[in-house]
């Protein structure tokens, strides 16, 4: 239970750093790339922003519904089961109103859809924060007592 937990933490605490970075830096500089050269762009950016994101949003998601069933002492149920509502927040987000901004932005510079991307994804960045601050909460909790697990 303790890599599970871990590997839970490891790999929101990732997202949560990344989702910002993304909110805060990444996206809205999409406004700023030429028109000519938006759609390669676009395109680099799926691609490698897929290679650095997936695998960590897989581990999220094995490990979210790994500690329903195996919770380390002490991590409730209630913690685990918002963890997997705040995770099914981020990917539902993630599929209805991000991918569908970026498969626009595929066909060519579209400021409304930039806006809309950079709106929309603070349901993610919030819902990942909560997950962080979710998990970080129970390790402040069971350190100065005990190990986790």
């Amino acid at each position: 239970m303790k890599i599970l937990f871990l590997l839970q933490l490891i790999s929101t605490l990732y997202m949560v750093g990344l989702i910002w970075f993304v909110q805060v830096a990444h996206y809205p500089v999409f406004a700023l790339v030429g028109k000519q050269e938006f759609v390669p762009f676009q395109l680099a950016h799926q691609l490698r922003t897929t290679l650095v994101v997936g695998p960590m949003m897989l581990i999220e998601a094995f490990s979210t519904i790994g500690l329903v069933y195996w919770r380390p002492s002490g991590f409730t149920a209630a913690e685990a089961w918002t963890g997997v509502g705040l995770l099914f927040v981020v990917w539902f987000s993630t599929a209805l109103l991000q991918v569908p901004r970026h498969q626009r932005l595929i066909q060519g510079y579209d400021g409304r859809q930039i806006r809309l991307l950079v709106g929309t994804n603070w349901v993610r960045t919030l819902a990942w924060t909560g997950r962080g601050a979710l998990l970080v909460g129970y390790l402040f909790r069971v350190l100065p007592g005990q190990a986790v697990g």
